[in-house]
């Protein structure tokens, strides 16, 4: 499978993972809205919370692969949906965005409520970007029970990112997002059409004009480039202060060059790059008796190494 594409949509079309039902909890935000979580207990003293990535939710096969492999490990893992993903829509305007490490930070601080010494972060695309922003927002002030984080498919540089999903032999990926965005969107019209306007929605054909029209004014930016100004893990990975791993593979369809750091200067004393030749998008796919995919085994191994 040495082709970025065919990597990025495998595990989707192909890839079950079998997995014990999770225990659903919901929990409230500080502005009347909830966020549903997944939780995966065996009664251990280390938590490892995973975020999806666009359009995606807590179940994905990716998200259950690596749930699988951290239970094994002995880790209890605790999976989250986005606000609106997961198949429940949200009961505020806003729904998610790749900087929206409030919900993130919300969800930490639950997660350390409990009885747990340890924590690992993990994130997959967006859920990737987030987790990297939210270290870097947290600089010194980590909770240090963090021990690290790994994050893979990451659109650090995310106005790159969506240049690079504009461009034709992206359509494919492009049409698919704002397929199940206009789904979300219809939906929330209905119940915000002051705030909300979906006339003409299938004229948008990449994420500059969505987040023009939705995302940016929903969450408080002034437009697409000052919300990817913003919320683009690439200025703030240098604050981060706990180890953190990226892998972002080099045939990933959805990457600009500047998603693939290499100084210091960028990247920080703490954080490091992993560029393996082949992967796409969220991919790294492994044919292996133990179902396990590579990235889970690189996870696994990075953990082993904070040892």
């Amino acid at each position: 499978m040495r082709n970025g594409h065919v990597q990025s949509v495998w595990p989707t079309l192909f890839r079950k993972v079998p997995m014990m039902d999770p225990e659903p909890e919901v929990i409230a935000t500080p502005d009347d809205d909830e966020l549903h979580l997944d939780w995966y207990r065996q009664g251990s003293d280390r938590l490892a919370i995973v975020s999806h990535g666009l359009e995606g939710h807590s179940r994905r096969p990716y998200v259950l692969g690596l749930t699988r492999a951290l239970l094994r490990e002995g880790w209890d893992v605790l999976a989250w949906n986005f606000r609106s993903c997961g198949g429940v829509m949200n009961r505020q305007p806003r729904f998610y965005h790749s900087g929206a490490t409030g919900d993130l930070s919300l969800v930490i601080d639950h997660g350390l409520a409990g009885t747990y010494d340890t924590l690992f972060l993990s994130g997959f695309s967006v859920g990737g970007n987030l987790t990297l922003l939210y270290l870097g927002e947290q600089g010194e002030r980590v909770d240090s029970r963090i021990c690290g984080a790994v994050a893979y498919s990451v659109p650090c540089d995310l106005a790159g990112s969506a240049d690079m999903l504009a461009l034709p032999s992206r359509k494919i990926y492009m049409q698919r997002f704002l397929r199940d965005l206009k789904v979300k969107m219809q939906e929330k019209a209905e119940k915000f059409p002051d705030l909300i306007d979906v006339s003409g929605f299938d004229a948008i054909r990449s994420f500059h004009e969505f987040d023009d029209r939705y995302t940016a004014p929903l969450h408080g930016f002034r437009d697409a480039r000052d919300y990817w100004a913003q919320c683009s893990a690439l200025g703030r990975m240098r604050d981060i202060r706990v180890p953190a791993l990226m892998v972002n593979a080099a045939d990933d369809p959805f990457l600009s060059p500047q998603c693939f750091p290499e100084s210091r200067r960028q990247l920080g004393a703490h954080v490091r790059l992993e560029a393996p030749r082949w992967g796409g998008h969220v991919g790294f796919v492994e044919h292996a008796k133990d179902g396990f995919y590579w990235s889970e085994r690189r996870a696994l191994a990075f953990l082993q190494g904070l040892s």
